[in-house]
């Protein structure tokens, strides 16, 4: 089998646990409030993430903290967003709206790099944010509008949160201490937020669907990271988007979603164009001037 397969193999892994992960934030909701479910699955990946920098011996101390903490900023909130989405949203159209990310850090991209866009690129981004009507116009019908809104922000958020991890990959950072930051700075904010907000006890079945949290989150984020590592970008990235079929799936076999027709059309515009956003984009190795 060759690399780019094996890659393919562990991404579609990927894709199934982050779904898991959906599914255990929503199985949460009835037992914490969203903040609560963000700093028990940020803190749990906090001590993974250390364990693992100590057996490599990546030290914690960094020059680029400035990077650290807006990547962590963003990532942050746009989590905190993709969680309340998850728990009030049908789990297909908040994982959707989440993975609209793709084509944020492609517009993002063009902005900060100065690169123009052509005409592919532009039809190919016109047909996601197509695809984004087409999902949220029965979420309006339901008087969903805040959270669908939320979850386009997410994505947004999302996508400046993979633009500062770009960044910090070309100047040299490794990714277990760019995780680290990430999951220290969420689980310090969601901490505080927990404070202004109750505190729920936890019961045997809390603390079952909080182990599910951290180990789906925690096990995902592992085999995303070896994904990139063994296959082809391109083809790794285009794989994530299994995630969608994987909540779609859980949506409609553990709560009976049905999502209509232009629902499943609008998620599919989604998927295509941030495929094929991923291909058209132009690459980068060095960090845009100041």
């Amino acid at each position: 089998m060759t690399p780019k397969n094996i890659g393919s193999l562990w991404m579609l892994v990927a894709g199934f646990l982050f779904g898991c992960m959906g599914v255990f934030v929503k199985l949460g909701a009835p037992y914490f409030s969203h903040i609560e479910l963000v700093f028990y699955r940020s803190f749990f990946g906090l001590l993974l993430v250390y364990l693992i920098m100590r057996q490599q011996r990546v030290p914690v101390a960094t020059r680029y903290w400035r990077n650290h903490l807006w990547r962590g900023i963003s990532g942050s909130v746009a989590l905190v967003l993709f969680f309340y989405c998850i728990t009030v949203l049908p789990l297909a159209t908040a994982v959707t709206l989440n993975y609209t990310a793709p084509l944020f850090l492609t517009i993002l991209t063009m902005v900060v790099y100065k690169d123009k866009f052509h005409l592919p690129l532009t039809i190919a981004i016109t047909a996601g944010f197509c695809g984004v009507v087409l999902l949220l116009h029965p979420t309006l019908q339901h008087d969903q509008l805040l959270p669908g809104l939320l979850g386009l922000i997410s994505g947004f958020l999302a996508g400046i949160a993979y633009l500062n991890v770009k960044q910090l990959g070309i100047i040299g950072e490794p990714a277990v201490r760019v995780v680290f930051y990430f999951s220290l700075i969420a689980s310090v904010g969601s901490g505080i937020g927990m404070l202004f907000d109750t505190i729920h006890s936890i019961t045997p079945q809390g603390l079952a669907i909080l182990l599910g949290l951290g180990g789906t989150a925690t096990l995902a984020q592992i085999a995303m990271t070896y994904a990139h590592r063994v296959g082809d970008t391109l083809v790794v990235s285009s794989m994530a988007y299994s995630t969608i079929v994987f909540a779609s799936l859980f949506g409609l076999l553990l709560w009976n979603e049905m999502l209509p027709l232009s629902s499943w059309l609008g998620m599919a515009f989604i998927i295509a164009s941030g495929v094929l956003s991923l291909r058209l984009s132009p690459k980068h190795s060095e960090s845009p001037q100041e």
